[in-house]
């Protein structure tokens, strides 16, 4: 493509996948140099908002910033919420990822992840704000193609792929073949919904307020997608008792939340019922010989795989490194010239 043949010497083309919760950057011949959490600390003084710090370094700041530092997330459900920290928080990875600001100077060409289900409106922000963080030009791909290229499907061939992505905000699922989307659907279910469901549940069932830090935590320690033997494993959750207004403790199960993550659960398996529904029969008969492949962070909520096979009757695999997948489709496919088809004009 003229795009990337104009700048093949460059070494500051770049892929990144723009994600809710994680921000992953792919640079050419480098493979992945960054992966950090999607937060930005905000700080005002006399009355100016700056950006305090970025990723790894604003995490920890969530829910526990004086008045005068905000912390907070640009993208919510895989799109950009708030353009302008968007735009500082691209900035900042792109100079982290080419190792410093001097470097900007150099021309760097950027392919970025979308949703299917984006508008056009969405895209045009998210294009926006990478031009604005210094691209000189921006190129789109979606997720889910992406997420196959990185799982080592083969997209490019007429066989039939299906791939799920479960991201934070998002959960694309996709029936894939010769290097194009026969089928695309995109539920605004993730990561960050497992998250509010857990601290719902403790809420309601222990009177006991958790905040998106430990909801996460527990997801991460005992979270799994169909109910164990039993009670299963228990942890420890502190939060601040509703009754009494104290700071408390509660024991919580791996039982109960199989039963908080019941509902987000069923709607990723629903979607994916849903694809294999609308799937042309030759593509359908590929699937059952190559079976489904999961991606993202949410692919590795524990027995997530098993939930999905158990209500389609297919093989179900979790990709290697599925938190990367998706940004090392992306330069695959910029890298790769039989992947050049799939990029889009932004």
């Amino acid at each position: 493509m003229k795009f990337f043949n104009r700048f093949a010497s460059a070494a500051h083309d770049m892929a990144i996948d723009l994600g809710t919760v994680n921000t992953v950057v792919y640079v050419r011949d480098k493979g992945i140099v960054l992966n950090e959490p999607s937060v930005v600390a905000l700080e005002t003084r006399d009355g100016v908002r700056r950006v305090k710090v970025v990723g790894n370094e604003a995490k920890p700041m969530m829910g526990k910033t004086p008045s005068n530092i905000q912390a907070i997330r640009p993208l919510r459900d895989g799109v950009i919420a708030d353009i302008d920290v968007a735009e500082q928080m691209i900035k900042h990875f792109i100079d982290k990822a080419l190792g410093g600001p001097s470097r900007l100077r150099q021309r760097s060409n950027v392919v970025i992840c979308v949703p299917s289900g984006s508008t056009m409106v969405e895209r045009r922000a998210i294009r926006d704000a990478a031009s604005n963080a210094g691209a000189v030009s921006v190129q789109l791909i979606e997720e889910s193609l992406a997420a196959a290229i990185g799982a080592g499907l083969q997209v490019t061939q007429p066989l039939g792929a299906m791939v799920v992505d479960i991201g934070g905000g998002t959960t694309e699922v996709a029936i894939l073949s010769l290097g194009g989307i026969a089928y695309s659907n995109s539920v605004r279910v993730g990561g960050d919904k497992m998250d509010d469901m857990i601290s719902s549940y403790i809420r309601r069932k222990h009177n006991l307020m958790v905040g998106e830090m430990t909801a996460e935590r527990v997801k991460l320690a005992i979270g799994c997608a169909t109910p164990p033997d039993g009670e299963g494993i228990v942890m420890g959750v502190k939060g601040r008792d509703l009754v009494n207004g104290r700071p408390s403790e509660v024991r919580v199960s791996e039982a109960e939340v199989a039963e908080a993550l019941a509902e987000p659960v069923g709607q990723i398996v629903a979607a994916v019922r849903a694809a294999l529904e609308q799937t042309p029969p030759e593509l359908s008969a590929d699937i059952i010989d190559y079976g489904i492949t999961l991606t993202g962070g949410g692919a590795l909520l524990r027995r997530m795989d098993v939930a999905i096979a158990q209500a389609t009757g297919l093989h179900v695999q979790v990709a290697e490194d599925a938190l990367i997948c998706v940004a090392m489709g992306a330069g695959l496919a910029f890298e790769d010239r039989a992947y050049h088809g799939v990029l889009l004009a932004a």
